[in-house]
Parts: C-alpha cells; structure tokens; sequence
C-alpha cells in the first residue's frame, strides 16, 4: 500500500481563499451546523507555555468531522505576540489532515493563513445572521488592526457589505495608519479615520471588531454600548464580564468559550450560571434562538479545531484539483506490516 503525503504552501492556500471568500464561509456554515448535530469531535485545546516566555504560547487543536468531511487532524499553532515588533505576524501554523479510514496523514497546509480564513469566514458568518441578514452597516469600528483584522475587513467588503465609515483603533497609531493606507479600500467608504481613543470607537460604531492580544478585559463601561451594537469579539477577552451580563450572547460552543479567562467565562466565574447566553450561532441559523437590536449582541467564538479541518480539506482538495500540491510518495517508508 503506497500513501502518500501532499504540502500546500502558504501562496496556494493564500490564492484559493482569496479567490473564493463566500464560498469559505459556506464551508465554515457547514462546519457549525456539522458540530451542531453532533457530528464532530473537537477536545480542548493543549496549551504548551514557557517559563521564560510568559507571553507566548503554541496551541494543539485536535478535531474530527465528519458529515462529508470525513476527516481529522490537528492545527499546531504558536503565538508570540513579540514577533509583531520584529515585523512579522504574531501567528505561524501548519495543519496536519489524517485519513479516518487508516489514520494515515495525507497533507500538511500552511495554516496560519487557514486560521485567519476560518476565523474571518466566521465573523463575517456571524455578522450576517447576527444583523438579521443584512449586509449594511453605518459604522465599522475595528480595535486591533492587525492580521486577523484585516482579512476580517477584506471578508467582509468582498461578499457584498456596504459600510458607510470605518473607525480604527490600535494601541500603536502607526498600526492604524498602516492599516487604513494598506488594507482598507477608501473608495468603498465614505470616510475611515483612526481615533485616540477605544471609547471613543465603540460609542460611534454600530458593528465593532475586536482583534486584539488583550489577556485581559481593558473595556468596562457598561454605557459605552447603550446604543446596542452588534459587537464581533474574535479575541475574547476585551470585554468586562458586566458588558456581557447586559447584552445578548452567541457563542460558537458553550462549553469550549467557557475556559481561559474569555470574558464569557468570567461573566460564568461572576454569577455562577451561563444564563446570559442566548445560544450558539448554529442555534440562531437554524432557527433555534433569536436577537435583536433591543440589547448589544455580542458574538464570542472560541475558535474550533473542526473549522480548521472544513477550510482546509476544502482547500486539499481545490489544491488536488489544479494539481497545486506538492506529492511526496515516499514520505511514509515502512509501509508493509
């Protein structure tokens, strides 16, 4: 038995995702409801830290999904938020895809890219069933104007949202700036301005990013969302567990968001019940759970290893079918029992 063993490198994943945005977020809709129904697999995900490097960490998400994926593996992704000060990206991954039938590995991805894809392809998911399917948005206000952020953004703009403003936020204004120069496309936009404070942000925005390495809640003014907002909180941890407890909650699984100090988990630690969750956002596509615009909507996805495996079989197999990967057959040597 020969098995052999495909690489997609990161311009191949880069050139199907960017080519086919909808349809990733079709794959990522799929991937929820999938899980929804029970077929999936998806453990904690392993935390490896260092002494030395309190900061930085690299994260085991192991998976499986099935419902026509039929598939496992593991994205292996490190995080050292110093690398953004060196000037390359925070995040760098690879995602291994395992045959369920034998076990055997049949590609490795570049998945930093299929990471920022899966988590984009989600929020935009999320922001339109959140918005009671439109695509319209007076004001987008993104804290946190890096990688995440931008293909968040791109996701976003290219299916079809029109958004009148967009207002950046960063700790380093030299960030925002880079960001509206090089990401943002202004002609789309009436205006896009960085502001000097994140306050300042949430209070004119009624759609708000937050892709930020916050480790801990940094926005506590509960007043700051009186105008309720649909608030997208890809990196979880920016929000007072008090903002949470007034608003309504979507998370992507209930029992996954509720660890690592997210702040829906504190909002947990603080009353002691998960009550202030009104579902999941399989729960609200299907019909299951509802929002509204009474209160902020806030969705807060902890991010699942069976997204990861969705986007990338998905592009396994667009790269196989442009012969865009890279065969080894003797990967595997020992092959005979």
């Amino acid at each position: 038995m020969q098995f052999e063993l495909s690489v997609i490198n990161g311009k191949t994943v880069f050139d199907i995702v960017h080519a086919h945005r909808a349809e990733c977020i079709g794959i990522v809709r799929e991937a929820y409801l999938a899980h929804a129904d029970g077929q999936s697999v998806n453990p904690d995900s392993y935390f490896l830290r260092f002494p030395g490097k309190p900061d930085s960490r690299i994260i085991a998400l192991p998976a499986y999904l099935g419902n026509g994926f039929d598939v496992a593996g593991l994205k292996w992704i490190a995080s050292y938020p110093g690398n953004i000060q060196r000037g390359f990206p925070r995040a760098s991954a690879v995602l291994v895809l395992n045959s369920y039938e034998t076990g055997y590995p049949f590609a490795i991805l570049e998945s930093s890219i299929i990471s920022a894809a899966r988590t984009a392809a989600s929020a935009a998911l999320a922001a339109h069933w959140l918005n009671g399917q439109s695509h319209l948005a007076h004001s987008l206000g993104i804290v946190g104007t890096g990688f995440i952020a931008r293909y968040v953004y791109e996701f976003l703009v290219d299916t079809g949202w029109e958004i009148e403003e967009v207002r950046l936020y960063d700790r380093s204004p030299l960030e925002s700036e880079k960001f509206r120069n090089t990401a943002c496309r202004l002609e789309q936009h009436r205006a896009v301005t960085v502001v000097p404070d994140v306050a300042q942000l949430v209070r004119g925005c009624d759609l708000i990013l937050f892709t930020t390495v916050a480790s801990t809640p940094h926005i506590a003014d509960v007043s700051l969302f009186e105008h309720n907002p649909l608030v997208l909180h890809v990196s979880l941890r920016d929000l007072a567990p008090e903002i949470l407890l007034n608003s309504q909650n979507v998370v992507d699984d209930v029992d996954h968001v509720m660890k690592a100090n997210t702040s829906p988990h504190l909002a947990e630690q603080k009353t002691g019940n998960r009550s202030f969750v009104t579902g999941t956002l399989a729960d609200v596509m299907t019909g299951r759970r509802s929002v509204n615009r009474s209160r902020p909507i806030i969705f807060s996805p902890f991010g699942m290893g069976v997204l990861d495996l969705a986007v990338g079989k998905w592009v396994y197999d667009q790269a196989v079918a442009s012969g865009q990967e890279l065969r080894l057959s003797d990967f595997f040597y020992e092959t005979a029992r």
